[in-house]
């Protein structure tokens, strides 16, 4: 089945407020029979996820800004134009250092991500649509939440977010 995705005009893509990013969700597992998916990444400054690894596998594509990527004990600039791939099981995590949004594509194989974000975040109406800035005690319930599902999800978050945004 032929799958097109507008992430800037289709109203019925998930766009999803995470960790003070916003995810578009091109492709879903259920596009594919669960063999990837793929998401659209707005990363504002500042932005992008705690530490973290899961048993599959991840690639960024940097369309458009930079980011700064941490890869066990490697930390590198991806800036537009680079592809990084990330294999199972590695510990990492990107921060937005820049004065400027990011926009990433994240491809992950097999697919299940796109659940994960859909279960700990927040709907956003578009998506370059930043999530809304959370009170402690709503940072404190998405942190036990996030760490709560995760598992489930294949992942492990090594260290909870001090971003307070879904």
């Amino acid at each position: 089945m032929l799958t097109v995705a507008r992430p800037d005009t289709d109203q019925s893509l998930p766009h999803l407020g995470v960790v003070g990013d916003t995810y578009t969700v091109l492709i879903s597992g259920q596009d594919t029979a669960g063999r990837y998916t793929l998401i659209d990444m707005y990363v504002p400054p500042g932005g992008g996820p705690p530490p973290h690894r899961h048993d599959f596998e991840e690639m960024f594509s940097v369309l458009d800004g930079e980011i700064e990527l941490s890869f066990r004990d490697t930390t590198m600039t991806a800036r537009a134009g680079t592809t990084v791939n990330i294999p199972a099981n590695a510990p990492h995590e990107f921060r937005n250092v820049s004065g400027r949004p990011a926009r990433l594509l994240c491809l992950c194989s097999p697919a299940g991500q796109e659940e994960f974000f859909a279960a700990v975040g927040v709907p956003v109406d578009a998506r370059t649509e930043r999530p809304p800035v959370l009170d402690a005690v709503e940072q404190s319930a998405f942190i036990a939440k996030a760490l709560a599902l995760a598992p489930k999800y294949r992942t492990e978050l090594l260290a909870p977010t001090g971003e307070a945004r879904a």
